[in-house]
This record gives structure tokens, C-alpha cells and sequence, in this order.
């Protein structure tokens, strides 16, 4: 018998925590720059027409819930895997055609997404 905590899910703690952070940090910030017009002209330029406003504004908004739903473990499952076919589509209208690396050895590359994918995964994996 050892008085030490469990520490097996620590891990999995962080790695909720760390993802909730960077969805609601990328959510939110979205919203209150005016990121949103800018965000929901892209849209529309992409064939999404007048929705491109409503549908900017919905997958910030999911990232906020997705991120709440991680950290409170509820209603997990939906949140999480709409914000992953959020960031493949992401990765397949902006991302893949700027190659691998973020910053560094290129700009806006498809390495961020996959990261938060796998972690996204994982979460989902773990609930």
C-alpha cells in the first residue's frame, strides 16, 4: 500500500487542460478581433455564399464548446469529433497547400492541426 497519488492519468489531465487552453484561446480570440469577417468572407469566397458569416461564427463557437466538454468530461464525444473534421477540413482548404511547418521551415502548414487532431483523438480515446 503506498500513500503516493495516482499519478497513471496525470497525463491525460494535462493533455485535456493544454487543448482545452489552445481551443479557447483560438476561439475566443476569433470572435472579439473581428476575425469573424474576415473568417466568414474566406468562407464565402470558397463556396460557402452567404453562410460563410454564420458558419465562421458556428465553428468558433465549437471550439469554445469543445474545449468546455473536454475540461467538464460531459457531452464529450460530438464537440470533439466536430472540431476534427473542422481542422481536416482546415487542413485541406488552407493548410496542405503551405506544406508541413507552421513557422520555421514555411508559415501556415498542416503541423499545428495534426498535432491537435492526435490530441483531440487521444481525449476522445480516453473518455
Amino acid at each position: 500500500m503506498t500513500i503516493l497519488p495516482d499519478t497513471r492519468n496525470y497525463g491525460m489531465l494535462l493533455l485535456r487542460i493544454c487543448t482545452a487552453l489552445i481551443l479557447t484561446v483560438h476561439g475566443v480570440t476569433g470572435m472579439l478581433e473581428d476575425g469573424l469577417s474576415g473568417f466568414g468572407s474566406y468562407l464565402e469566397s470558397q463556396g460557402f455564399g452567404l453562410l460563410g458569416l454564420p458558419l465562421a461564427w458556428i465553428i468558433k463557437l465549437s471550439h469554445v464548446v469543445a474545449a468546455a466538454s473536454i475540461l467538464t468530461r460531459k457531452w464529450v464525444m460530438w464537440p470533439v469529433l466536430l472540431t476534427i473534421i473542422i481542422l481536416v477540413a482546415g487542413i485541406f482548404m488552407v493548410h496542405l497547400p503551405n506544406g508541413w511547418f507552421v513557422v520555421g521551415g514555411g508559415f501556415n502548414g498542416i503541423e499545428f492541426n495534426l498535432l491537435l487532431i492526435s490530441a483531440l483523438a487521444a481525449i476522445l480515446y480516453d473518455r
